[in-house]
Parts: structure tokens; C-alpha cells; sequence
């Protein structure tokens, strides 16, 4: 049978609701960070960015939660066709904080919850037959009901000649053998466990644990010994981990010493938060096993990605891409906080960013503008309430081109265009959101933000940070100086509450330009630390001006998402031959514009003049011609490569 998959994992999953304040009591949390969790749902989703081709077998709720599991999943990667919905539960919730680097207060909120509804009849055969591994973790063993699924899992994983995986991730309080408020517990004995587990470990080709979770598993806390009673019902490989120590492998007969098995390099880092931690051991470990690797080298995947969760907030989304981790270990750790290390944390999310934003293939970007409010207040018959109708008019045209499909969004400003911004969420589109003062020069920022920029934490994740910077390489001292406080405030913002950023640049609406003038001022923005997710830039006339503003960016970042051309209110005809240069250069994506596509539409309906119907397929009509020319544009670079 064809291999789709690298690796399956079986058992739970769950929402974590991360205490956001660090060093205090859970009791005394005000508020919490959502990422998707449980062990062997974290574990797809870290061997998915590591490259490899993941999938899970779990269950959800059909509610809220569950769809939001089943979503990040498909964002990571991660195959969710072995995702239960069930109708009857909900999906399985956690409460977490980090107190200090030890503490972890921890309830888990899974009294008959989705996962635990999986089924024997829930285990299909091809789909176990469709991947190279089955990973398993402890957890679903507790249950008669989930632990036959698992089982099943792996019986037809054996017969097909598959490898098998566990990971002990022994919970006391999952078992039965621990309270609701001890889900911090590592460790309590329980020889109704112990045989529990052994009853399963022949199943398995490799066996991973904490030494505390391999006493539960041999029965005994002197860990040699216990390591000795799993080698005595198994022939798996045995990887024990060691905390500080590191972890070593033993694919033999146990020897005198835990220092005389396989061992990776450690990484010296500071730990700030220990949940997560195995699971991204697992994933680093899995990667290099499944690759073939010596133990030595999968040790040493396994410890880094370990090294990384244990640096900073939330399980999944602190596990590193395979580009990440290479990057690591080429260049090392310069600071023991790796969370604090502004290089690795560009790479981490410049790499990571695609799994945690909505949105599908941004490759093309075709972007209608309706962020304007300086233009359009001045239009005849306009008022704060018939633009913020009329903008809903606007998201209409643009669902109606995009069709659903990806490589299509909009640009929509709260302050006038807040009922069209809200029901654009969840459409598909990209959505781009302004927060500069029309016209403001030097930089200043919409009051909504705040001093501190502490709007952005109300927004949605799947906005993005729009900010027009009108900065000319000729400006003085003071008025740079401005300029650069204010986007480095609202960049480093951004990137707190976790939420792309796009700069646009004019410096011809300032003063005169040559070709080397965007260059410059892009130059000088990277200079101090801001690194945009997307530029937005004007229609350049030369080549020569395009070059040198493309090189300016690939120079700092490799990673940027890309550039998006504006429209500046020029004519069909004009844009569509800056659409033609433009195209020519990869980076490119598309464009972002406005006027052009809505501008005498606004005119008219703000005026009395059209209605409802006319605006929309006069603004549909433009939208989708410019969308014509940009694509064709693009297509014929294509066939001069070619």
C-alpha cells in the first residue's frame, strides 16, 4: 500500500487555556492565551513542522472549541481526516499557568469529553495502513473504550509491519489515582497502572518516557531498575528522559549506569515553562527516527525541540520548523532566554506565521482598498454612517469576485468601516486594518490604539496591522526620529498580540523621487528592528526603481511574505502597465487598490445618485477586471520563463 503518511497519533486533545500572566497563582489569572493541546495532538502538529507528514486520531466537539482544534490542525499540517467529531460531548478543556520554572498549575476538564468517545469502530484499517508509524500515548490506556481503539490501532499497525511509538505521558489524575487540583502531579505508584502498561508495552518499537514515567511503567522508582522491567515484556527501544541531564537511548540490555546509554547534545538554555516540553521531545525524536537517523542525532533533534518549548509560552505554537532548527544549530545559542533572542524570533515566526493566521494561499494577493476615511468624508452627501454603509456594499463586490477562493482581500478601517470589517472575519479574505491618521505626517497613530498601542490587543488574529508612513529619505532628523518611534511601538505591538504587519511607504507624495528613494527608507525602517510582513509600495515607473527596493528588502529578510502594489488613484489603463513591470518581480504578490476600483461608485451612491445593486456591480465589475489584468500580467512573466 502507498504511504501518504510518515506518522499517526491516537488520543487526546483538547483546548489550553494559557494563564498570560507568568509568576502567579492560576486562582489569580486575569487572562488567557487559546492554542490547541494534548499530547498527541501536540506531537502531529511538531512533527508536522519538522516536515514530516502527520496526522491524529482523536475526537472533538462539534462546537466551538472542536472546530477550532480541527482548523489549527489543517493549518499545521496535520491530516484531520482521523478526527471524530461527536455530537454527544464536548471537546476536552485545560487550564494552565506557569508559576515558575518548576510550577505549573494544571486542571484538566475532561469528564466524558469528545476524545474519550473513540471507539474501536472508530479505527479504520486503510487509514492505520496509509502511514509508516502509529504513535500512542497513556493516556488512552486508562479506558476500556479508548484504549480497544488504541489498541486496534496498533495491532493493524503490527500485522502490516508498521512502526509503533509510545510515549508513557503518565498523568496521574487521568488515571484515577490523582485529584481534580493535582494535574500537576508527575508521579503517584499505582500497581493497577503499572500492570496496565505492561500489558502493553510488547506492542511497541520504541518506548519514551521521563524517568519518573518509566518508574510508573517498571513499577519501581529506582528508574534502573524500572528501565530493566520494561526491557523484560519489551524489545522496544528505550529513550529515558533526564531533564537538565539531557536523555539517552538504549536499544539493548540495560546496562550499570543511566550515563551508558546513546546520548545527543544538551543546550544550555534558561527554562521558563516545562509544559510541553516532551511532546516537543517526541516530535524532534520521531523526526530523526523516522528518518533513519543514529539515535546521537535524533537525540539531538529531540533535545533542541524540547529546548525550544521549555523557552516559551504555550505548547505547539513554541515547537520550531525544520528551517528554525537548522538555523539553530547553525548558528547557536547567544542568549540562554531563547524567547528574548530577536534573530531566532524572527525566523521562528516568519516560519510559523502561515499556521497561525487564517487564510489560505497568499501567493497572489488581489486586494480591494476600502480603508480610506480622509477621501471619502470629503465626497458630497458623505456621513460617518452612509460611508459605514456603504462600505458593507464594498466587502459585497469583493466577496463576490473572491468566490471563496484564496489570493483575494480587502483593506477596511474600523472607525468608519466597522460593520463591514466584523462581517469580513471568518470569509476567507484577507483582511488588512489602518491605524495611521489619514494624512498624518510626522507618523501619528488612530485613537482607538492608545498611547501604547494596547488596542491590538482587541483584534482578531486574523487582521492585519496596516500602517502608512508618508517618510522621504530627505526628511530631517526630528521628523525621522518620529517616524521610527512610532513604528517601532506599533511593530513590536504587533508582534506581542500576534498579528502580521504591513507597512506602506510613499515618499513620492512628500517630496521628489529617484530610483533609489523607497529603497531608502525601507532600508532605514530595518534598521531599527522592524521587520513587516508585507510591504505595500507605489507603482514604481523603472525597473532600476523596483530592483533596488526588492534587493533592499531580500537584503534584511528573505522570509517577508512580499510586496503589494498601491493604486494612488491612477487610471485602468495606467495601472495596468505598472501591473506589467511590477509582475516581473517574484516578490511581488499582487496589489492592494482602492479609488480606482470604488471611487466613482462612492461619488454617486454617497450623492443619491445610484443605489444599492448599481454601487455593488460597479465596484464587482472594476474589481474583478483589475484582478483580469493583474493576472494576466503575471501569467505572461510566467511564459517568458518558460
Amino acid at each position: 500500500m502507498t504511504k501518504t503518511l510518515d506518522l499517526i497519533t491516537i488520543g487526546r486533545s483538547s483546548v489550553d487555556l494559557y494563564g498570560a500572566q507568568i509568576g502567579g497563582r492560576l486562582e489569580d489569572m486575569g487572562s488567557f492565551d487559546k492554542y490547541i493541546g494534548g499530547s498527541p495532538t501536540n506531537i502531529a502538529c511538531g512533527t508536522a513542522r519538522l516536515g514530516l507528514k502527520s496526522a491524529v486520531i482523536t475526537g472533538v466537539g462539534d462546537e466551538h472549541m472542536g472546530r477550532f482544534i480541527t482548523e489549527q490542525l489543517a493549518r499545521e499540517g496535520v491530516d484531520t481526516r482521523g478526527v471524530k467529531v461527536d455530537r454527544e460531548r464536548l471537546t476536552a478543556l485545560v487550564l494552565l499557568g506557569i508559576r515558575d520554572q518548576e510550577q505549573f498549575p494544571l486542571i484538566f476538564y475532561r469528564e466524558n469529553c469528545a476524545d474519550m468517545g473513540l471507539t474501536a469502530e472508530d479505527i479504520d484499517p486503510d487509514f492505520i495502513r496509509s502511514a509508516r508509524a502509529v504513535v500512542a500515548t497513556g493516556t488512552h490506556l486508562s479506558h476500556p473504550q479508548v484504549e480497544a481503539a488504541t489498541l486496534k490501532a496498533l495491532e493493524v499497525a503490527r500485522a502490516a509491519g508498521m512502526r509503533t511509538a509510545l510515549d508513557i505521558d503518565y498523568r496521574p489524575n487521568l488515571w484515577g489515582v490523582a485529584g481534580h487540583g493535582e494535574g500537576e502531579s508527575r508521579f503517584v505508584a499505582s500497581a493497577a497502572v503499572t500492570a496496565k502498561l505492561q500489558s502493553t508495552l510488547h506492542l511497541f518499537d520504541l518506548i519514551v518516557g521521563t524517568e519518573e514515567e518509566f518508574h510508573i511503567a517498571g513499577g519501581t522508582t529506582d528508574t534502573l531498575a524500572a528501565l530493566k522491567a520494561v526491557r523484560a515484556v519489551s524489545g522496544a527501544t528505550l529513550v529515558c528522559k533526564r531533564g537538565a541531564k539531557g536523555a539517552v537511548a538504549f536499544t539493548g540490555a540495560i546496562p550499570g549506569s543511566l550515563d551508558e546509554g546513546e546520548a545527543g547534545p544538551g543546550f544550555p538554555i534558561e527554562v521558563f515553562n516545562v509544559l510541553g516540553a516532551g511532546d516537543g521531545f517526541m516530535s524532534g525524536l520521531l523526526k530523526g527516527w523516522l528518518d533513519g537517523e543514529p539515535w546521537p542525532v535524533a537525540l539531538k533533534y529531540a533535545n533542541a525541540c524540547g529546548a525550544f518549548a521549555v523557552s516559551r509560552h504555550g505548547c505547539t505554537p513554541a515547537y520550531p520548523s525544520w528551517e528554525e532548527l537548522q538555523f539553530f544549530f547553525e548558528r547557536g545559542i547567544v542568549r540562554p532566554d531563547l524567547r528574548n533572542d530577536a534573530e531566532l524570533e524572527q525566523v521562528h515566526w516568519a516560519t510559523n506565521r502561515v499556521r497561525n493566521h487564517h487564510g489560505g494561499d497568499r501567493s497572489e494577493m488581489r486586494v480591494f482598498a476600502f480603508d480610506h476615511r480622509l477621501q471619502m468624508e470629503e465626497m458630497e452627501g458623505a456621513t460617518p454612517e452612509k460611508i459605514g454603509a456603504f462600505k458593507l456594499l464594498c466587502l459585497d463586490a469583493a466577496s463576490a469576485v473572491a468566490g471563496g477562493r484564496s489570493g483575494y482581500g480587502l483593506l477596511c478601517d474600523r472607525r468608519l468601516g466597522r460593520d463591514a470589517l466584523w462581517k469580513a472575519a471568518g470569509t476567507g479574505l484577507w483582511i488588512g486594518r489602518p491605524v495611521e491618521w489619514p494624512g498624518s505626517r510626522p507618523l501619528t497613530l488612530e485613537p482607538e490604539l492608545g498611547p501604547d498601542c494596547g488596542g491590538l490587543a482587541e483584534w482578531p488574529r486574523e487582521h492585519v496591522v496596516k500602517c502608512l508612513c508618508f517618510a522621504h529619505p530627505d526628511d530631517d532628523a526630528e521628523t525621522w526620529a518620529s517616524h521610527e518611534a512610532t513604528v517601532l511601538r506599533l511593530f513590536s505591538a504587533a508582534r506581542r498580540n500576534g498579528l502580521e504587519f504591513l507597512l506602506e511607504v510613499i515618499p513620492s507624495k512628500v517630496g521628489p523621487v529617484d530610483d533609489t528613494s523607497s529603497a531608502q527608507v525601507i532600508q532605514r525602517f530595518y534598521d531599527i528592528g522592524v521587520y513587516p510582513d508585507w510591504w505595500k509600495l507605489e507603482p514604481f515607473r523603472t525597473d532600476a526603481a523596483w530592483a533596488n527596493a526588492v534587493a533592499a528588502i531580500e537584503r534584511n529578510d528573505l522570509r517577508t511574505r512580499g510586496i503589494v502594489v498601491l493604486g494612488l488613484d491612477a487610471p485602468e489603463a495606467e495601472l495596468a502597465a505598472s501591473f506589467e513591470r511590477a509582475a516581473r518581480f517574484p516578490l511581488v504578490k499582487g496589489f492592494a487598490v482602492g479609488r480606482t476600483i470604488f471611487g466613482q461608485a462612492a461619488r454617486d451612491w454617497l450623492a443619491g445618485r445610484i443605489g444599492d445593486d448599481e454601487a455593488v456591480a460597479a465596484m464587482t465589475d472594476n474589481y474583478a477586471r483589475l484582478c483580469g489584468i493583474w493576472d494576466r500580467a503575471r501569467a505572461g512573466v510566467k511564459e517568458e520563463v518558460a
